[in-house]
């Protein structure tokens, strides 16, 4: 399993792209997707919501649990995947691609997010 480099992690198992013109997309996690397992469904936050670092914002059912979703930095969302949300095997085939979840303007961010290596040692543990 590659964590791709460019990105940064929470404990959570969301991932966060840098931000271009102050938005980042978030995801959750190859790791984070397969533990869930076949994803059903996908309820993300609302366009133009504010959200908080480590708060939950959604969820994600799969065949085997319901897991919350958490944002892993405080601001407004300003997009979400309509294609997760019509086809939630998305976040298992893509996780890092088509399987995002959504945008948001970051306002701040928080000073715990890991390196793609530091998560891969999180997760190896």
């Amino acid at each position: 399993m590659s964590n791709p480099q460019q990105l940064r992690y929470s404990k959570e198992h969301e991932w966060l792209s840098a931000a271009e013109d102050g938005v980042s997309t978030v995801g959750i996690t190859e790791h984070a997707a397969n533990a869930l397992g076949d994803v059903v469904f996908v309820e993300l936050p609302e366009v133009g919501r504010t959200v908080s670092a480590g708060e939950t914002c959604g969820e994600l059912e799969s065949t085997k649990s319901v897991s919350d979703l958490y944002s892993p930095v405080s601001g407004e969302v300003t997009e979400i995947n309509e294609d997760v949300v019509e086809n939630p095997s998305l976040v298992n085939s893509e996780p890092f691609e088509g399987g995002w979840l959504f945008k948001v303007r970051v306002s701040e961010e928080p000073s715990d997010l890991l390196s793609a290596d530091e998560y891969t040692a999180f997760t190896a543990g």
